[in-house]
C-alpha cells in the first residue's frame, strides 16, 4: 500500500453485509475513510459531492436496488474521476459464471460473500495495492 491511506466505499444493501465489511476494514485496513452505501445511486452523489475524496477502491454487490451491479459499474466506468478507481464485485452469488460474468463486464476482483473474517482485510489490501483478487470462495 502506498503512504496515502485509501478511501473505500461498500455498495451494499443488507444491512449485516454491509455492518461487517466496513467494520473489517475500519479495523484491520489502514484506511482514511471507509462507508457504505445502499445503491448505486447514492454512491455516484456521494463522489459527486465529494470531488476532493476520491476512492481507491469500490466494493459493489451485483443485486442491489434501484440498478443492478452491472449497470452500476457502467456509470462508475463513464464517471470522469474515477479511471483510477479499482471497483470489486462483492456478492453471494459465487458460480463460476458470474465470476466469468463480472470479468467481462469489467470488474476488477470478485469477492464472494459471506466475506470471511480472516481473509476480507487481506484481500482488501491486496486490492489496494494493484493485485487481481478473483476468490468467488
Amino acid at each position: 500500500m502506498s503512504k496515502h491511506r485509501p478511501i473505500i466505499l461498500i455498495v451494499e444493501d443488507d444491512p449485516d453485509s454491509a455492518f461487517i465489511a466496513t467494520q473489517l476494514i475500519s479495523r484491520r485496513v489502514e484506511a482514511s475513510y471507509v462507508n457504505s452505501m445502499v445503491t448505486g445511486y447514492s454512491a455516484l452523489s456521494w463522489i459527486e459531492e465529494n470531488p476532493q475524496y476520491t476512492p481507491d477502491l469500490i466494493l459493489l454487490d451485483i443485486q442491489i436496488p434501484g440498478e443492478d451491479g452491472y449497470t452500476v459499474l457502467k456509470r462508475l466506468r463513464a464517471h470522469q474521476g474515477l479511471a483510477d478507481t479499482h471497483i470489486v464485485a462483492l456478492t453471494a452469488n459465487i458460480l463460476s459464471q458470474s465470476v466469468e460474468r463480472t470479468q467481462q463486464a469489467g470488474f476488477d476482483g470478485f469477492i464472494g460473500k459471506p466475506v470471511d473474517p480472516v481473509r476480507f482485510p487481506e484481500q482488501v489490501r491486496r486490492l489496494l495495492q494493484g493485485e487481481a483478487v478473483w476468490e468467488p470462495r
